[in-house]
């Protein structure tokens, strides 16, 4: 698979497919461009570290696809900071016309970038029900179809030229458009969540990104955003799945860990309190003993390890 590029285009307003190429940094190891193909344009990345970016909007709409491997990424969009490990399998949307900022690691990547006509085409074999088409803004999310249409595009650049190609790419942008328009148009009637559940792989995925950032704030946005779902319907899925609800679940996970920081480690309190993701010491102690029914320092005693008073300066003092 090899690059075909040419000199830069003057730029104007938003940033088309053809500039994106001059105007990011790192350029595609393998690419769609010159191929002569129509529909979709394919640009495959390799691994890039300690990114920090920051583009106008695209003319386009552009979804990435992790293939392999995993990195810490932190992505700002529409007023809202999202970070996640982003793993093999995930894939972000993001529509034409987002200012976008890019921090962190880059993953081994394919991205496509979509014309909106591509989309409006499909709408308009839909008929009029479709007249009003946004793609929604999406930080993450795990969909099949999207998974599996991105390796057959990707299949496609490793086999010799062939005039069946033409017909296979734009067969394959087609159905991407489509499942764009039926899954992600933001005046979609979305699937309903009031009869379901969420799955064992959301609920695994959620479980992860909660572990991996217990030391930071994590907020109902930030879960809902991880399973595609609005805050207020995800609240109510959560709790529906769980049984409890999210904040009580971070929570719960926060103090679990404590607990093995606790009995493994001989990390202070205070030090304990900042990694579990409690404001203060104080804090850390009164939602430990809600949690556990004593304080960090008489559960650390009842498992057998003896802690200093300079490690247990907020446990009360007893005489006796």
């Amino acid at each position: 698979m090899t690059e075909n590029l040419s000199s830069p285009p003057a730029r104007t307003g938003l940033i088309s497919i053809e500039e994106m190429l001059y105007v990011r940094p790192q350029r595609p190891f393998a690419t769609t461009r010159g191929r002569g193909w129509g529909g979709i344009t394919v640009d495959v990345h390799r691994p890039y570290f300690d990114c920090c970016e920051r583009y106008p909007g695209l003319d386009h709409h552009l979804i990435t696809y992790c293939p392999a491997g995993s990195a810490r990424l932190v992505q700002q969009r529409d007023g809202k900071v999202h970070s996640e490990m982003i793993s093999a399998g995930t894939s972000l949307i993001m529509p034409a016309g987002c200012d976008s900022f890019w921090e962190g690691d880059s993953g081994h990547s394919v991205r496509l970038r979509i014309p909106p006509g591509l989309i409006a085409l499909a709408a308009e074999q839909l008929g009029p029900r479709n007249t009003r088409l946004e793609i929604r803004n999406v930080f993450s999310v795990r969909d099949p179809v999207i998974e599996r249409l991105t390796q057959s595009l990707v299949l496609e650049l490793d086999m010799a030229a062939h005039p069946a190609q033409t017909l296979i790419i734009d067969s394959l942008s087609t159905a991407l458009g489509a499942h764009l328009l039926r899954k992600y148009n933001a005046f979609e009637a979305r699937e309903s969540s009031r009869d379901r559940s969420l799955g064992q792989i959301e609920i695994a995925r959620l479980t992860a990104f909660i572990e991996d950032n217990l030391d930071q704030p994590i907020s109902l946005d930030d879960l809902a955003a991880i399973v595609n779902v609005s805050r207020f319907h995800f609240s109510r899925l959560f709790k529906r799945t769980v049984g409890v609800s999210a904040i009580h679940f971070v929570e719960r996970c926060r103090i679990l860990r404590a607990q093995s920081l606790i009995t493994g480690t001989d990390l202070p309190l205070a030090e304990i309190a900042l990694t579990t993701g409690f404001s203060d010491q104080s804090h850390f102690t009164r939602r430990f003993h809600r949690h556990v029914g004593c304080t960090p320092a008489a559960y650390a005693r009842a498992q057998g390890r003896r802690r200093s008073a300079r490690l247990d300066r907020n446990e009360p003092v007893r005489n006796g």
